[in-house]
């Protein structure tokens, strides 16, 4: 196996025997196929791929993400019906062979790597809409015209070209899932979040899709099972729609890496909706449930009928079953919320302190959280920022330091939590809103994006700023494998991007900067 396109890879170069994340060879092969497969239909569909090609498309995608599925005969499954799909639309012949894609000149390599691994992250995003019954045409051609793109060999400069393009097209997509969640579970508002675990039986929900967080209050409702959120799931509080539930409690646990030790014997069963799931230790793997792209050997499953609901009434029997927590475990609170809509509703306020000089700089200190200690910078970064700078974050980075009291700043507390990696689309608006009530480019804003990428997400949201033009930019903890110096150097000297380096030397930098 070779496997490089996350930020844990062994040795920083690449997992040839196993993967860090958990995924043996057998998988990663199987994976490997599927994502021939994948290019293959894509290259059969045409110009005018139909809906239910592109679905196809988007959760063959996603399912290849970093801490998404673990199960080698899934992954063949489904690159069977995308072949018997290819072979309806009259494509022939063999799928280009997967090692292909990483072999030749290092920085075509390079290129073709970002490229699908960008493809990755936009098809999750998409897959996110789908669910809620969003698509956009023009989007899923954009999607499927990449996709085909890295059937053939292409020059640097084409490949360069469309990577921004995928960049170009994800904002499409942020945008289409921004106002599906929005439509389905109403505007999101600021809200606080209580940690505190109540006694009695609960069920955990943990990934992204508020449409399976959805489903399951309704059938708790009355159940006498409470709900709590994990991970990625924290923002779904701040949605009226789902706040309305009673049953919704409020917070376990901190970012996806960590949940093997705060899972460990935990009395309720966890549902894992889509990204980041790792391997169950035996304390908890008879509690572990799986739905969407999501997937463990072993692990049960809640399938969706034709009608895409889900039947959550096993989850429940076992919540019960294990009783929940004997007494209550006290906790703070956090707030969530501030997301794009919320910030732009109060833009007048916020132009208002910055005029006033009472902010001189926004930081969006955001992304994904992972294992490594480097990621400590970010909490360091945060704590050292000026009592007159406003913090935005989102992503599950936020988890490094959203318990940290760094005071308030006019009418809003310093630290503005923007939602999950899904809401990306509210951050660029709220900073495309500053750019035009200033009347200057977003490079000119006093704002600087200081990223903490993990896997694919990460990785298309970078490529929808760089679309966008947007400079500056601080990326760590580490750069990613796939990018080989040639690349590298090109997106320092078109983009200005900046590996990181220490709190002290960068925030020096950034505020010094003209």
């Amino acid at each position: 196996m070779f496997c490089y396109q996350c930020e844990q890879t062994a040795k920083g170069s690449g997992c040839t025997k196993s993967g860090v994340c958990g995924k043996t060879p057998e998988t990663a092969a199987a994976q490997d196929l599927l994502t021939s497969e994948l290019i293959a239909l894509a290259m059969a569909a045409g110009e005018n791929p139909a809906p239910e090609t592109v679905d196809l498309l988007a959760e063959g995608l996603f399912l290849t993400l970093t801490n998404v599925s673990f199960d080698a005969a899934r992954a063949e499954a489904y690159a069977a019906k995308v072949k018997q799909a290819r072979t309806a639309l009259g494509g022939k012949g063999a799928a280009p062979v997967p090692n292909s894609l990483f072999q030749g000149e290092r920085d075509t390599v390079s290129l073709r790597s970002t490229l699908l691994f960008g493809l990755r992250g936009m098809g999750a995003y998409r897959y996110h809409a789908q669910v809620l019954g969003k698509r956009d045409e023009a989007a899923d051609k954009r999607l499927t015209a990449a996709l085909a793109f890295l059937g053939a060999e292409q020059a640097p400069e084409a490949l360069l070209a469309r990577i921004l393009e995928v960049g170009a097209a994800n904002l499409d997509v942020l945008a289409l899932l921004d106002a599906a969640n929005s439509a389905c579970f109403g505007v999101p508002a600021p809200a606080a979040v209580s940690l505190t675990r109540e006694k009695g039986p609960f069920i955990l929900i943990s990934g992204h899709d508020l449409g399976d967080l959805a489903m399951l209050l309704e059938q708790t409702g009355g159940s006498g099972v409470n709900v709590y959120t994990h991970g990625e799931m924290l923002p779904a509080h701040a949605y009226p729609e789902l706040r309305k539930h009673p049953q919704l409690k409020g917070h376990i646990g901190t970012a996806w890496q960590n949940q093997q030790d705060e899972f460990d014997g935990l009395p309720g069963p966890v549902l894992f909706t889509t990204n980041c799931l790792m391997p169950p230790k035996a304390s908890y793997a008879d509690r572990v449930y799986t739905t969407g792209v999501t997937d463990f050997p072993g692990a049960a499953r809640v399938e969706a009928d034709a009608q895409g609901r889900k039947d959550f009434s096993a989850l429940i029997r076992r919540a019960k079953e294990l009783g929940g927590y004997t007494q209550e475990l006290p906790g703070g609170t956090v707030t969530t919320g501030y997301g794009g809509k919320a910030l732009i509703s109060s833009a007048g306020a916020v132009i208002d302190a910055v005029k006033a000089g009472g902010i001189k700089h926004f930081f969006l200190v955001g992304g994904c959280d992972g294992g490594k200690s480097a990621r400590r910078y970010y909490t360091e970064f945060v704590k050292q920022t000026p009592p007159d700078t406003a913090v935005l974050t989102l992503g599950c980075g936020k988890f490094r330091f959203n318990t940290l009291d760094l005071g308030s700043i006019g009418p809003f507390p310093r630290l503005l939590d923007m939602g999950q990696c899904n809401d990306a689309y509210g951050a660029i608006q709220v900073a495309l809103a500053l750019a035009g009530a200033f009347n200057c480019g977003v490079n000119e804003l006093p704002l600087t994006l200081v990223l903490s990428w993990f896997e694919q997400k990460a990785v298309c949201i970078l490529l929808t700023l760089l679309s966008l033009g947007i400079k500056n930019i601080y990326i760590g903890p580490s750069l990613p494998a796939f990018l080989s110096e040639g690349v590298l150097k090109t997106l320092v000297e078109q983009y200005h991007l900046h590996p990181i380096t220490t709190p002290e030397q960068d925030l020096k930098a950034i505020l010094s900067r003209p």
